[in-house]
């Protein structure tokens, strides 16, 4: 005969309603994201947000876990793509494609949760930037195998370029977050992507 678990049962959905206060999130910041707001978005109430997740940080953290752990999967299966131009091209369009996206709002969270903390909430900042460093690592570890691999050209710093396309990236959800459409993003992708000059050259001659 089984045992019950002890303890109050749950009346919601945990990963849904993360879903909803990442939503209020990425549309008002953290600070600008009230209790009032988030709980009629999560449809609970303030007690069982505090029973359930301890604070409005702690809610922050795990709603912004759930959203990064999905994007870094999304950027690593962008960059396995055969070139290091491909790999490239396919992180920023796709990243282009999301931040424009119709089933949440138009940018990114991890732009728009917080870099406008104040000081009482830098733990906000630095969990964000933290999440940005780790795509920026994933790409960086992606160029660095094509430079080892003799597919980028020759003196490329793998490191810096990393940084560069996610640069780009960033700026992009800047933009798409003050409305800029998914076409006018493509059509920066098409320059970087004329700009980047990441075909090998010939072999020197021995």
């Amino acid at each position: 005969m089984g045992t019950s678990t002890p303890g109050r049962p749950r009346a919601f959905d945990e990963q849904t309603v993360l879903d909803r206060a990442a939503e209020v999130f990425w549309r008002h910041g953290y600070e600008g994201a009230s209790l009032s707001s988030l709980t009629s978005a999560m449809g609970i109430n303030r007690p069982s947000l505090y029973a359930t997740f301890g604070s409005k940080e702690e809610l922050f953290r795990r709603a912004f876990a759930r959203y990064h752990e999905t994007n870094l999967a999304n950027a690593r299966a962008a960059l396995e793509q055969p070139t290091a131009y491909a790999a490239v091209e396919s992180f920023l369009r796709a990243s282009a494609d999301a931040l424009t996206a119709d089933d949440h709002p138009a940018g990114c969270l991890s732009i728009q949760g917080g870099l406008s903390c104040s000081p009482e909430n830098t733990r906000i900042s630095e969990m964000l930037a933290a999440g940005r460093a780790a795509t920026e690592t994933a790409l960086e570890e992606r160029l660095s195998r094509a430079a080892k691999e003799g597919d980028l050209p020759e003196g490329v710093d793998s490191r810096a370029l990393a940084r560069f396309v996610m640069a780009l990236s960033e700026g992009h959800a800047v933009h798409a977050a003050a409305g800029a459409s998914r076409e006018d993003l493509q059509a920066s992708v098409d320059v970087a992507l004329r700009v980047l000059n990441l075909v090998p050259g010939p072999a020197t001659p021995t």
